[in-house]
């Protein structure tokens, strides 16, 4: 609480002590001067009726001032993790909400009417300087440093009148919280320990440099502890249990309550039946092509491949392939890919769909408004997204994937991907060798059961969004 909160505090207590002086003075005075007592007693409740109209003004101006929320957050999928937190805040505290997105445009938050209090603009990358050098370049040249300095001082300006920050994402925003000099929590969507072990120990890794990842006894380096070890760093909420565990050993607030990437699914068990009751029904396969253009456009042109294999390969009993296409992308490049495979377009059955096509004993939706009934629908999925696959990993279900050309889904991104996720992410080479992974699973209950537990606990339970904003309350109005 600020200089100025604590001085409010004080008033009361201040004029209880000067009507006290007041109180002595005039009876004193009155007392030498045998003046009558009713003169007296008249004057005295006039000024305790002066000085309990200034206390009751200072005790109202001393209320809690509504909490000014500054949200950073640097990725697509950060700021609808942190668009839900607000949500929550919103519905459980009178609270003014500013946003600023240090990567692309922050959509989400302008679409809840949350203002944004700096610049904003889309990189080349897309964001994902880390995975390739080339990239970085790109976006420097593209005016990286110009929005960066620019950003620094919009956020810096804002804190001068005081709240508290919430920073979404990884050591970005974190570092941009810290160095704001006020209040701040963070909610870390980019790291996990799961990264580099699991319930069991250290995982194998393929050469001596990646073994060295977990030099510090942790997927978070010391700098960023550092950060989060800081007496304004009031919360911290890792991703998973088993990151919370490890960054609770040095002197971080670490809170494990979820994560929030798994709120607002409506999740189902998934059901695999026996050879004899599958057959009457269709196996539904969940297509993720990602959502930045142009790399998710060639990503699909792969998953197609695999579909085709798929369709050739499993003849007696019929697919559904759910192709959960982002709002940002354009449809037309994918129809024309299917049609370049054998599909052919009907005429569609489902109100929440866009496009169906079908391919002999196949059907295929396109469809850019039913994400969640994508996720919900799929006995499995061929993947090559971020958020998405580890989404339906977390419901309990199997994905597979290949690594694509990138920017985003290379092969560096792909198997790091399956050891944040690992069993429930199959990683194969090629797309044709995905039928062979599907027709392993689906001959493996066993393996299926133990897919499904893997992926409720390294994604959690839902209700993360609600847990933190309760937190956050907790603990930003009393630093």
């Amino acid at each position: 609480m600020s200089n100025g909160s604590l001085e409010l505090e004080d008033r009361p207590k201040q004029f209880r002590l000067r009507f006290r002086t007041f109180l002595v003075t005039v009876f004193s005075y009155f007392h030498q001067s045998k003046m009558s007592i009713v003169l007296s007693a008249l004057l005295t409740a006039h000024y305790s009726l002066f000085c309990l109209c200034m206390i009751l003004s200072a005790s109202s101006t001393s209320n809690t001032p509504k909490l000014r929320l500054l949200c950073l957050s640097n990725g697509h999928g950060e700021d609808i993790i942190a668009v839900r937190i607000l949500q929550e805040l919103r519905q459980s505290t009178q609270i003014n909400i500013t946003a600023l997105p240090l990567v692309g445009e922050g959509r989400a938050y302008t679409q809840l009417g949350i203002p944004l209090i700096g610049s904003v603009q889309t990189m080349p990358s897309g964001g994902f300087i880390y995975m390739d050098g080339r990239q970085l370049v790109r976006d420097v040249r593209g005016g990286l440093i110009q929005l960066t300095f620019a950003q620094i001082k919009a956020v810096r300006t804002w804190a001068k009148q005081g709240g508290v920050i919430l920073a979404v994402g990884d050591i970005v925003p974190l570092l941009f919280a810290w160095a704001s000099g006020t209040n701040y929590a963070f909610v870390g969507t980019a790291k996990s320990e799961y990264y580099l072990r699991d319930e069991h120990g250290t995982l194998p890794r393929r050469s001596l440099f990646n073994s060295l990842e977990g030099w510090s006894g942790s997927v978070y380096l010391p700098w960023e502890r550092w950060l989060m070890s800081r007496q304004k760093c009031k919360a911290v909420f890792p991703r998973d249990s088993l990151t919370t565990k490890t960054l609770q050993k040095w002197d971080i607030p670490a809170f494990d309550l979820g994560n929030p990437m798994m709120d607002q699914l409506d999740a189902v068990i998934p059901q695999f039946y026996t050879s004899d009751t599958e057959q009457k029904r269709s196996l539904n396969i969940t297509l993720f092509p990602g959502s930045r253009p142009p790399e998710a456009y060639a990503n699909w042109e792969q998953m197609i491949i695999a579909v085709t294999d798929l369709v050739e390969t499993i003849s007696d009993r019929s697919l559904l392939f759910l192709g959960a296409i982002a709002p940002s992308l354009s449809l037309e490049p994918l129809c024309q890919t299917l049609v370049k495979a054998g599909f052919q377009q009907v005429n569609s059955e489902s109100p929440v769909s866009d496009i169906t096509f079908k391919y002999k004993n196949a059907s295929l939706i396109l469809t850019q408004h039913a994400y969640n009934d994508c996720l919900q629908l799929g006995d499995m999925a061929i993947a090559m997204a971020g958020t998405a696959t580890e989404q339906f990993a977390g419901l309990g279900k199997p994905a597979i994937a290949f690594p694509g050309k990138g920017p985003q889904f290379t092969y560096a991104f792909a198997e790091a991907q399956s050891r944040l996720l690992g069993a429930s992410l199959i990683l194969v080479d090629q797309p044709t060798q995905v039928t062979d992974a599907v027709q392993s699973l689906l001959g493996d209950p066993d393996r299926l059961k133990l897919i499904a537990d893997n992926g409720w606990r390294r994604m959690g339970k839902p209700g993360a969004a609600p847990r933190i904003a309760d937190c956050l309350i907790k603990h930003q109005y009393h630093p």
